[in-house]
């Protein structure tokens, strides 16, 4: 089973979201099989085999979750953040502004999936590389 520190490892090679693919390949490595990041404090997470589950402490103080989702602003957010022209923080803002509750990963299917707070798809991306 894979630790927090591992995790933690894995993440420390992500600088922008250009870096993604290659996130996701490192948690495929250590046995994660799918994990939901919450946009509100950015915790996350983390399951693999057996109903065997981590999660992190928040990564920052609590934002405010947009109850009115925004998809096309977020998509422009979000391709931004792929581009590497923006970092992280100013993502998880982008995201919470636009009513991102949070994104769930599917390492098997390779997916991304982002809800917003009714708990709605409001877009599926197939991770690139997959």
């Amino acid at each position: 089973m894979f630790l927090l520190s591992d995790i933690k490892a894995a993440h420390s090679k992500v600088k922008s979201g250009a870096d993604f693919t290659g996130y996701i390949k490192d948690l495929i490595t250590i046995g994660v099989k799918k994990f939901d990041n919450f946009v509100i404090d950015g915790h996350v997470v983390y399951f693999g085999e057996n109903n065997f589950q981590v999660q992190s402490d928040s990564k920052y103080a609590a934002l405010h979750i947009a109850n009115q989702s925004d998809i096309p602003l977020f998509q422009h957010y979000l391709k931004i953040y792929q581009a590497g022209q923006t970092d992280y923080p100013a993502f998880c803002k982008h995201a919470a502004a636009t009513g991102v509750h949070k994104w769930a990963v599917n390492t098997d299917l390779m997916t991304c999936t982002n809800y917003d707070t009714s708990h709605g798809s409001m877009l599926v991306e197939q991770i690139p590389g997959s």
